[in-house]
Parts: structure tokens; C-alpha cells; sequence
């Protein structure tokens, strides 16, 4: 199996991480993923197609929004908070806080959300 390829944080571009950051869905991604928990994909929930869902994650590893990470059949999925953070300080929180007080992403979910107390 192929892995898949990330950029180092020195190769990330700021227009291609706005570029990656710029859709509701990959938004709400992100929001999703904040809580710095890794991911399987099949917990991802978004109101689009299983290969757009594939599509937008895609789109945010290319950008090294995310880390894919493969373990047999199964791709795991986390936010790359400190390498944003690295290279472009407070833009993540930024486009995260302005994306919960506008809703921005609230559409995407988990399949099954853990109660919090």
C-alpha cells in the first residue's frame, strides 16, 4: 500500500493551506479534528458523497492541514496543529475561532459523538 505523502512544514504554502481551508466542509474538518484526537475516517461524518469526503481530506494532507496516517485498509486521520502553528502562528486558531462563531463547518460531525459531561 502507498503511503501517502505530506509536506514538511518548510514546503507549506500559505495559499495552498487558505486554498485547503477555504471550504465549509474541510473547515468544519478541521474543527472536528481540533480536539487533537486521531481520527478514523469512517468516523468522519459531512453531507457529501464518501469520495468528496475522500476528496476534501485529500485536499487538507496535500496542503499539511492533516497527517494521514494507513494501517492495513484502515486511514487515520489529525490535525497538524503544531506544524501550522510553526509556520504561520495563530492562523489556524484564527480561521478555527471565526469558523465557530460564524458556524462555519458545524455540518460535519462523528458518527458516533462521545457525550460530554
Amino acid at each position: 500500500m502507498k503511503r501517502a505523502p505530506h509536506p514538511e512544514p518548510t514546503e507549506m504554502g500559505l495559499i495552498e493551506v487558505m486554498t485547503a481551508l477555504s471550504d465549509p466542509i474541510r473547515v468544519g474538518l478541521a474543527r472536528v479534528l481540533a480536539d487533537g484526537r486521531e481520527r478514523g475516517w469512517g468516523e468522519l461524518r459531512a453531507p457529501v458523497a464518501k469520495s468528496t469526503l475522500s476528496h476534501h481530506l485529500r485536499v487538507l494532507r496535500d496542503a499539511g492541514v492533516t497527517r494521514t496516517r494507513q494501517e492495513g485498509t484502515r486511514c487515520f486521520v489529525t490535525l497538524r496543529r503544531d506544524d501550522l502553528d510553526a509556520r504561520f502562528p495563530g492562523l489556524l486558531e484564527a480561521v478555527l475561532q471565526a469558523a465557530h462563531s460564524d458556524d462555519i463547518g458545524a455540518q460535519v460531525g462523528l458518527a458516533n459523538p462521545v457525550a460530554r459531561a
